[in-house]
């Protein structure tokens, strides 16, 4: 699997055509102005292909940006669209390189510290969590800290707006997109995983296309095993033309 960091200004037309179409296939509701919305707020695009073929089998949006918070300035990362096509499911591709995307992003601002701010409508963007990182929330054995919850809505709302409601800690959109069946319902077996179960249970409105609100902070310290062995694959990254191959 071929892995490109791109920045959004130098994001091809064709490109945006093929993960529209890639994001169309999997998910209800989408448009082709929300999409071009939505992305146009983000300033990175992590794209996935096909070696061979150079067919487009997955992808994510970024925006990475400072803002201020108790009097400091942190850095940011919120996560936008994000697919893989099922028959890259079994690549680790998308974590590795996601992984070795923020460590390489990070390095403009090291002084700062790093949050990711997530939000799920499935339960495996969800799982991503607890196989990477240690401490994220919300989750299911353990409490938000005050500070961490203080955080994550300051963060919501200064980016989701309305449409974030905080009681909930869920965002809702007027025009949801809803991952189609074969795709949404949870495999036999997996609905007693505690990290779904809670997902379910805290945002029980996902088939709907609700959009559960979490976050990690971004640092080696603060990775899995599985996440450390991801991000000291960032040794791969090379420089191409404005973009970077990872």
């Amino acid at each position: 699997m071929k892995s490109l960091l791109i920045p959004l200004t130098k994001l091809h037309p064709s490109d945006r055509t093929a993960m529209y179409a890639l994001l169309e296939s999997h998910f209800q509701g989408i448009t082709w102005q929300a999409f071009q919305t939505d992305l146009d707020r983000k300033n990175w695009v992590l794209l996935l292909k096909d070696e061979t073929s150079n067919i487009l089998k997955g992808f994510s949006t970024l925006m990475f940006c400072q803002t201020s918070f108790s009097d400091q300035k942190i850095s940011v990362v919120y996560s936008g669209d994000t697919i893989v096509d099922p028959s890259a499911w079994s690549s680790v591709a998308l974590p590795r390189t996601w992984i070795a995307a923020v460590n390489y992003l990070r390095q403009q601002y090291a002084e700062n510290q790093l949050y990711w701010l997530l939000i799920c409508s499935g339960f495996r963007t969800y799982r991503f969590l607890p196989t990477f990182w240690k401490e994220f929330y919300p989750r299911y054995n353990k409490d938000t800290p005050v500070l961490i919850e203080n955080l994550m809505v300051s963060l919501a709302q200064e980016y989701y707006g309305d449409r974030y409601d905080k009681p909930t800690g869920i965002v809702r959109f007027k025009s949801p997109q809803i991952l189609r069946d074969g795709l949404i319902e949870i495999p036999k077996g997996r609905q007693t995983n505690p990290h779904i179960h809670f997902f379910t249970t805290k945002n029980p409105g996902y088939r709907f296309g609700d959009e559960l609100v979490c976050l990690t902070e971004i640092c080696y310290e603060n990775l899995t095993d599985a996440g450390q062995r991801m991000w000291e694959a960032e040794s791969a990254l090379e420089f191409v033309q404005d973009s970077v191959l990872i």
